[in-house]
């Protein structure tokens, strides 16, 4: 099997979720705590084995592809103040990998944005992240992904149990069998079920996909919402028996709208060494 070097990033939508904050910043670009959203899903991808970044973006998304390039004068400053910490910060985001930029001309769905970057994966197969769930795990779930499929050969997608109330706000999978703990092999899915979902495991945003699964992104149809749906192109593969669902480790938090951005920062700043005893002091004061 071959190694899974590259991972494609979405970046091109508006971010309607998070507006007004979104209407000038890029979604991705909101910090939580001390780094942009998007860093969150580089250092995951980076830490994971990735060796090649590609941003599926958009021509107001200009400001991602600058936070992961290089800024002499800023370089240079930090230098001649001796903030070597600082500087080492910045170095390292325009160093950790490679990064390739495509853009995603018209906003036709979460499988259109993928087949953009077709021509970079070429016949490898690549990981998929999605920068709006952010997890909170001590092993990056890209790389427990990698894990699975090393093992099986096939696309993995990550899984989540949500509230069956809630089904119709994810991609429910169907699983035919439990191949070890936390593994399942699934025999089909459906986007955002409004009845009878097969099951309460939703797919969340990191993906591990095979050259196939790229392959059906060009030959499906429009179908939920009137755009190319990733899930449906997964789905053609899971008929087959070729796709599995892992339900990771980790803890998601939905960064795409306010409530889970909030919750999103309280958690990770509380599991910061420097910030912890702030945080925690900060909301005795307030609230107790």
């Amino acid at each position: 099997m071959k190694k899974i070097r590259k991972a494609i990033l979405p970046v091109a939508g508006f971010g309607t979720r998070m507006l007004p904050a979104s209407k000038a910043i890029p979604k991705e670009m909101i910090t939580l705590v001390d780094k942009p959203l998007i860093q969150y899903a580089v250092e995951e991808a980076v830490n994971s084995g990735i060796e090649t970044i590609i941003f599926v973006t958009s021509r107001h998304k200009k400001s991602i592809e600058d936070h992961f390039d290089r800024f002499v004068d800023l370089e240079q400053a930090l230098n001649r103040t001796g903030k070597e910490e600082e500087l080492n910060k910045i170095m390292y985001l325009a160093n950790c990998c490679e990064f390739i930029s495509v853009r995603q001309k018209e906003q036709n769905g979460l499988g259109d944005a993928v087949y953009c970057a077709k021509s970079i994966v070429g016949d490898e197969p690549f990981a998929v992240i999605l920068p709006d769930d952010v997890i909170l795990s001590k092993e990056p779930v890209i790389g427990q992904l990698v894990e699975q499929y090393n093992e099986v050969g096939g696309s993995v997608i990550a899984l989540q149990e949500v509230a069956y109330e809630n089904t119709s706000k994810y991609g429910i999978v169907s699983i035919e069998e439990e191949v070890k703990d936390r593994l399942y092999k699934l025999n089909d899915m459906i986007e955002k079920p409004e009845k009878n979902p097969p099951s309460n495991f939703a797919i969340i945003g990191r993906y591990i996909l095979t050259t196939s699964v790229m392959e059906n992104i060009g030959n499906i149809e429009c179908g939920a919402l009137g755009e190319i749906q990733l899930t449906d192109a997964i789905r053609a593969e899971a008929t087959k028996g070729f796709v599995y669902g892992y339900k990771f480790k980790g803890e998601r938090f939905d960064c795409g709208n306010v409530r889970g951005y909030i919750e999103a920062t309280l958690n990770f700043a509380l599991e910061r060494d420097d910030l912890r005893d702030y945080v925690v002091e900060l909301i005795k004061n307030k609230f107790i």
